[in-house]
């Protein structure tokens, strides 16, 4: 296989002499003296007060020149000071570009990562791109924007564009010819016990470089001399004298700027709790974006990408802090979170957001310790407005010394309650302020009275719809769903008002009376499916509490009453039927556990299954609709009755998820899908899902209602739920693992204010009995420039409202249509971003993008590789794609983005070290086992779960260790070169046989509870589902390849692209037409 590469990259070394340049030219790049404000002490730049030559070390995606190999740093005796800060990319004028040197390609499929000694990022020269504000005649320059998200006090003057001219150096030589040996060999694409599988379209050595290049971190760089000619496109620089290596691993240079105006609406407004909305910042156009160097020149082996360039989301999810920053009464953004937060102020400029522009809701999203959101009980009723109904929030605007206030949402004056009367000081400001949480905190849950009420307050009710046919007894899934639900019987919410029900079906229907006086549950059995009747409508549904023991004796013995059923029928469509005749009085969640294809009855279901035929056709999304219609109308009668609907779905042949998901998606509900159901290895995942699913609190019988300013408006709506108006969503039941979307329009041609606020509101009944009202309220700033929309993307809410239109056209086209769907918003996105930037910056041989969306492409092409997405006929089962769909519509941003860019980490480093320091520990113990032992071991055990590697093949080592998690499995991946101790450790004595017949379990020695401790630590950080742990060893086909080498987003796997692929075909739509 020869995946394993100890040794460090070696660079060919590119030849003294070429026909470019001589190296002994003397002629400079520019003047040390240049009159940039970047060459002085006395540049009234902020970042021009000192000179340094510390690297600038950012996050942000690397940048390269247009033409040349690589670019080398400037001189040591640069004048550029360095920046401030080096935790991450720049907010304001100066926007950092990176490049990094060619990557060099090993030969083999698996390489180790390199020594520690050398860890750090790679590096190079960058450029920044300063952007400065240039107002129109007549408008008053707007201050810039602090790191805060306030506007600063004064703006910093700038001297005219004319006086930023720099241009970084370009390379002295290009090869003359390609370099030999075998250490550059394309084989980044070769998977572990795969044939070889070329990644890159196009593969090329990297360039010669001479001997006298020095050593750098992270690669070579060339040893540089002034020059005296400007840079030109295409031209090239001899080389300069030596410089520092700080200077040459990262020297920057800025360039011309750009003149684009401001796009915030000027404006003073009063920024005083609960009297008016704070004022957008006003800044000029200064974007923070970055480019990476795709083109090579003429006479150049350079293939055109560094792969360690690119941008990649190590760091999970990272909330965007533009709410917090301009708005501190927003709501916090695990609640509401908007595509961008720069609403476009003409439908002109919203034609050129091609991304979807809208917002992603989680009402119920978990919150930490010490954040809940207060609640607040009115004694005379809510305060709302009489016209929009908008309820009292930190934004509304009190006058008239308090006895009115000024809706945010429509302006309205309305009056204030007497009871609800407080009066203002000289600012406006309440003197009761601190008292009311409603008018301080964007997030708050009020007390409905009497009047929100249309009947009494449900109580929490779970009913069971048990399929008992024999596939259901066989694979243990009856025994294992028996012993979930009582071990939750006194978790469940609603304490003594809590209601439960069960129906049991094969070919009949089994309803069982567990009245509070029998000492055992009566079974009563329905044979005629075509007219379903309720034998005792009272007795069916029971309090938990009062007939606890008789729900305990049917659980008790459940499995063993059908464990001889033979019956393979399934009469699910009657038997549906009948808990909607039980639980249409009250209500409630209506759990279904399904085995089988319904056979019998309504709602019958074909084996169509897949048809290869139909793949590619105008036939194709038919497969993933429902078959009968018969579903959908019991989805429509469930949520009218208030009845959500979760689907657990266990089967190892087809059963149509695509018909039975529909009772999930129109009721609110969830599909839980476990393939080839066995109790022996899925009986964990299955019993937390579960368990999570009864006993997490839960909002009954709800709805909700988004709200927003004049002029918008929501206009279509994506999720697990039923529309019941045109903007009134009705969730008969909605949880914390819930999220929606929404998608935005403006409704007018152009809009007057300089804020538009949003207001989501959920009505609902608590476990406990009580009416609330959950509001989030947050406002955004009206833009007029387009560079404003992209600097405050949300690349994540971007991708959770993508995911959600690209799964539905699905159900009506191709799935190469809809991934072509994708491609097409994104080029179009990144050529008009580019195209306010190439005339200014001569960007040719660059793709740019806004480092807000930097990581926009890798999730696009994750989304076009996932599930719901792949391939066509034999990438994906019809049951799982479907299935995969329905999870993915309704999950939360965060844990969409972790099943799109997994978890991949690396751990047997990690075992190994904790072993050591144990061994001496125990030596140590002899003499300090009290008081120095247990205190050091408990410091020194912790594992960094930060520590995430790129989604390559590349990254995983034949002699490692790792685990891979997506948030709904674990793989654990062994390389071939392993120590046999360690493996041991982990799976017993068996550790040389086939891994699908072996299970992680904790074992008694120390690498083994380590390892578990691991697994446990992300299964407590994301608990909505269980992850099942697979285990895998290198080169094991075809498991290998379907647990863990087809999740590799990065790589080129089943015909789809590679990062490196995607990134250059999108560069080149991008320029299509630029």
């Amino acid at each position: 296989m020869g995946t394993e590469n100890p040794n460090p990259r070696n660079y060919p070394l590119r030849p003294a002499a070429t026909p470019f340049a001589s190296p002994q030219s003397s002629t400079p790049f520019a003047s040390p003296q240049s009159s940039t404000p970047f060459a002085s002490q006395q540049s009234s730049t902020p970042f021009a007060s000192q000179q340094s030559s510390t690297p600038f070390l950012s996050s942000g995606p690397v940048v390269g020149s247009e033409a040349p190999v690589f670019r080398p740093g400037p001189p040591s005796a640069s004048n550029f000071p360095a920046p401030p800060f080096s935790g991450g990319p720049l907010v304001g004028t100066e926007a950092p570009a990176f490049r990094l040197p060619p990557s060099s390609r090993s030969s083999e499929g698996v390489r180790p990562p390199p020594p520690p000694s050398s860890g750090g990022p790679p590096t190079s020269g960058f450029q920044s791109f300063p952007n400065p504000p240039m107002p129109s005649a007549g408008q008053v320059p707007p201050p810039q924007i602090s790191h805060t998200g306030r506007p600063a006090f004064a703006p910093p003057t700038r001297p005219p564009p004319d006086q930023h001219f720099f241009s970084a150096p370009r390379p002295s030589s290009q090869p003359t010819s390609p370099p030999t040996g075998t250490s550059y060999a394309a084989g980044r694409g070769i998977y572990p016990g795969y044939a070889n599988m070329q990644l890159n379209s196009v593969s090329q050595d990297p360039p010669m470089q001479p001997a006298s290049f020095q050593l750098q971190q992270g690669g070579y760089g060339p040893r540089l001399q002034s020059a005296s000619f400007p840079l030109q496109q295409g031209g090239y620089a001899p080389r300069a004298p030596p410089t520092s290596l700080l200077a040459q691993q990262r020297g920057y240079a800025p360039i011309p700027p750009v003149s684009t105006p401001s796009g915030i609406y000027p404006g003073n407004q009063f920024q005083q709790h609960g009297i008016a909305p704070p004022v957008a910042a006003q800044q000029g156009l200064a974007e923070d974006f970055s480019s990476l160097s795709l083109g090579s020149i003429p006479g150049s082996f350079d293939a055109g990408l560094d792969n360690t360039a690119l941008p990649r989301p190590l760091d999970g999810d990272v909330e965007p802090k533009c709410f917090a920053d301009m708005y501190e009464m927003n709501c916090k953004s695990r609640f509401l979170r908007l595509t961008t937060s720069g609403i476009p102020n003409s439908q002109s400029l919203a034609s050129r957001w091609h991304l979807p522009m809208g917002a992603v809701v989680c009402p119920l999203a978990e919150t930490p310790p010490g954040e809940e959101v207060p609640i607040v009980n009115f004694a005379t009723g809510i305060i709302r407005c009489r016209r929009c109904r908008t309820y009292v929030n930190p934004y509304v605007a009190f006058t008239d010394n308090g006895r009115k206030w000024r809706c945010n949402i429509c302006s309205l004056l309305n009056d204030v309650p007497s009871d609800y009367f407080a009066q203002v000081d000289a600012s406006g400001r309440r003197v009761d302020l601190d008292q009311r949480p409603e008018l301080i905190k964007g997030s708050v849950e009020f007390i409905a009275p009497a009047e929100y009420m249309v009947r009494p307050p449900m109580p929490p009710l779970y009913f069971f719809l048990i399929d008992v046919s024999i596939s259901a007894v066989k694979s243990g899934m009856l025994e294992v769903m028996a012993q979930t639900i009582r071990s939750c019987l006194d978790n469940l919410p609603g304490s003594t008002r809590t209601q439960i029900g069960f129906i049991t079906y094969d070919s009949t229907i089994h309803f069982y009376n567990m009245k509070s006086s029998l000492p055992q549950p009566q079974m009563m059995v329905i044979s005629d499916l075509d007219d379903v009747f309720v034998p005792l409508p009272d007795d069916l549904l029971v309090n938990l509490s009062e007939s606890r023991s008789v729900v305990e004796a049917f659980l008790d013995s459940l499995p063993s009453m059908f464990q001889d059923n033979m019956n393979v029928e399934s009469a699910f469509g009657p038997a549906l039927k009948a808990a909607f005749l039980v639980m249409s009085q009250l209500g409630g969640k209506l759990l279904i556990f399904q085995n089988t294809l319904p056979s019998l009855g309504a709602g019958r279901l074909k084996l169509r299954g897949d048809d290869i035929r139909i793949y590619g056709t105008d036939k194709e999304h038919t497969i993933r609709l429902p078959e009968d219609s018969f579903y959908k109308q019991m989805a429509a009668d469930f949520t009218k009755y208030q009845i959500a609907v979760n689907v657990y779905a266990f089967s190892d042949k087809y059963t149509d998820i695509a018909s039975l998901g529909t009772l999930a998606k129109y009721t609110g509900g969830q599909v839980y899908y476990y393939p080839n159901f066995q109790a022996s290895i899925h009986k964990d995942k299955l019993k937390h899902e579960l368990s999570r699913d009864l006993t997490r609190e839960t909002a009954w019988e709800a709805v909700m209602r988004i709200r927003c300013g004049k002029g918008v408006r929501f206009t279509s709506y994506h999720g697990n739920f039923m529309l019941r108006s045109t903007d009134l969503l009705a969730l008969p039941a909605v949880d914390c693992d819930k999220a929606y979307a929404a998608q935005l329009s403006l409704e007018e041609t152009l809009l007057t204010t300089p804020t538009v606020y949003f207001q989501v509101a959920l009505l609902y009944t608590s476990s406990s009995g009580e009416r609330r009202i959950r509001v989030h309220t947050a406002a955004a700033p009206v833009v007029a420039d387009l560079g404003e929309m992209y600097r405050l993307a949300d690349t994540g809410a971007i991708i959770s409202l993508l995911s959600r239109l690209a799964i539905e056209k699905t159900l009506s086209s191709k799935l190469e249509e809809a991934r072509n769907a994708i491609q097409l918003r994104i080029v179009k996105a990144l050529r008009e971003y580019r195209n306010l930037y190439a005339v200014q910056h001569r960007l040719s041989g660059r793709m740019i993008y806004p480092e807000s969306l930097k990581f926009l492409p890798l999730y696009g092409l994750a989304l076009c590789k996932s599930l719901p997405l792949r391939g066509g006929y034999s990438d994906v089962q019809l049951d799982e794609r479907s299935a995969a769909a329905y999870t993915m519509m309704a999950l939360p941003v965060k844990s969409l983005l972790k099943l799109l860019y997994p978890n991949l980490v690396r751990v047997d480093e990690y075992l190994v070290k904790v072993s050591l320091l144990r061994s001496c520990f125990l030596c140590w113990s002899m003499i300090w086992y009290v008081s120095y032992l247990l205190p050091m071991s408990s410091q020194t055990e912790e594992f960094d779960t930060k520590k995430r590697l790129p989604l390559t093949v590349e990254s995983l080592d034949t002699r490692g260790l790792y685990i891979f998690d997506d948030g709904f499995r674990f793989v654990v991946w062994f390389g071939k070169a392993l120590s046999p101790d360690i493996t041991k450790n982990l799976v017993g004595e068996d550790f040389a046989t086939d891994f699908s017949k072996v299970s992680l379990s904790q074992r008694d020695n120390y690498v083994s509870r380590k390892i578990m401790e691991i697994l446990n630590q992300y299964r407590k950080s994301d608990p909505s589902y269980f992850q099942l742990c697979h285990l895998v060893r290198q080169g094991d086909q075809p498991r290998e390849g379907f647990f863990l080498l087809t999740s590799l987003v990065e790589d080129q796997t089943g015909g789809a692209n590679g990062y490196a692929d995607w990134m250059s075909l999108l560069y080149r739509q991008v320029q299509q037409n630029a």
